[in-house]
């Protein structure tokens, strides 16, 4: 395996910048992994395809404001998780001029940083909390190539996001209105995204690669229904993640009676830094709702080593031809 074989060409004006109108009005490529074959739908058609017993299992996270630069300019602060009261992990560009004891201002914040840790991310202290309606941005995925606009601070979170703490939106998830979404069965758990989902893999063999972490958090009803589903239905490659990262943790004694053997899920939480790639055996999740995903990504790893890498780029070739929209903000694929 390696990272070249998850390469494909993408057209750049393919490539969505901003977002549809109305949210369910995206498109939708069904891949049916048993006939090998790609049918075309939109969005809206969900439903249709709902079988008895399946459970929608979707990421309740909310995306905040990750985004600050220092009052002079010259000093850009991306939040990376929050440590403390007043306290982030932080990636900080140029790193070589803030070594402990440094200083940022932000409005009427002073950062101080404390410590940078092996991964060169910086520990920074607030004399009080930033103000972030006035001076957080949004950091939309690099290949948008353009500052945060107004309509994404409402169209780049989820109607369902409630609990704080990512930097990208879980955005298979971006498709679905408050309407179509009662027509579904569905929970949520929480994975909180971070700036390691725009990391590129850089090396040729994948599984060098070192995958990002991230904290997960899934609730006691959530894991009671998804131990009764017949179908698991994970909404985006985050949801993926922790349920597969959830039924590694409970080995084979874990598994529940029955033909499917599916580990019996318990309330969690955590931080997974699970790189799903081929081959790989799925134990919980059974059907995969996701965009389309940038080439040598592990995103685009984790969907080949669930429906086969010759399908997924077959049906990634077919959607360049039909002219999909690929990304964030693009449309999407329901792999069965």
């Amino acid at each position: 395996m390696r990272t070249s074989d998850f390469d494909y060409d993408l057209p750049a004006e393919l490539i969505a910048k901003h977002p549809l109108a109305d949210r369910s009005a995206s498109r939708m490529l069904v891949a049916d992994r048993a006939r090998g074959a790609v049918d075309h739908r939109r969005f809206a058609d969900l439903p249709s395809c709902v079988r008895r017993g399946d459970l929608f299992v979707l990421n309740d996270t909310r995306v905040v404001p990750a985004r600050y630069f220092s009052d002079d300019g010259r000093v850009e602060v991306f939040r990376i998780e929050v440590a403390g009261p007043r306290r982030w992990w932080c990636l900080v560009r140029p790193g070589r001029r803030m070594k402990p004891g440094r200083t940022v201002r932000v409005g009427a914040s002073i950062g101080t940083v404390l410590e940078v840790n092996a991964q060169g991310h910086r520990l920074i202290e607030w004399d009080r909390p930033v103000d972030e309606a006035a001076h957080g941005q949004l950091a939309l995925p690099p290949y948008m190539q353009r500052a945060e606009e107004e309509e994404d601070r409402e169209r780049y979170q989820t109607v369902y996001a409630r609990k704080e703490g990512a930097v990208a939106a879980p955005t298979a998830g971006l498709h679905f209105t408050p309407e179509l979404l009662e027509t579904l069965p569905h929970t949520f758990l929480t994975l909180h995204v971070g700036p390691g989902t725009f990391r590129p893999v850089q090396t040729e063999d994948p599984r060098r690669h070192a995958m990002h972490e991230e904290a997960f958090d899934l609730g006691s009803e959530a894991a009671a229904a998804i131990n009764a589903a017949e179908r698991v239905v994970a909404v985006g490659t985050t949801v993926t993640r922790v349920l597969e990262h959830l039924a590694l943790e409970a080995g084979p004694g874990g598994r529940r009676p029955g033909p499917d053997g599916r580990p019996h899920l318990t309330p969690a939480r955590g931080r997974t830094r699970l790189f799903i790639h081929p081959p790989f055996r799925f134990r919980v999740v059974n059907a995969l709702l996701t965009n389309f995903h940038l080439p040598r990504s592990t995103l685009l790893m984790l969907v080949c080593a669930f429906a086969g890498r010759e399908l997924i780029l077959r049906a990634y070739e077919e959607a360049v031809r039909e002219r999909y929209r690929f990304f964030s903000y693009g449309d999407c694929m329901l792999i069965v």
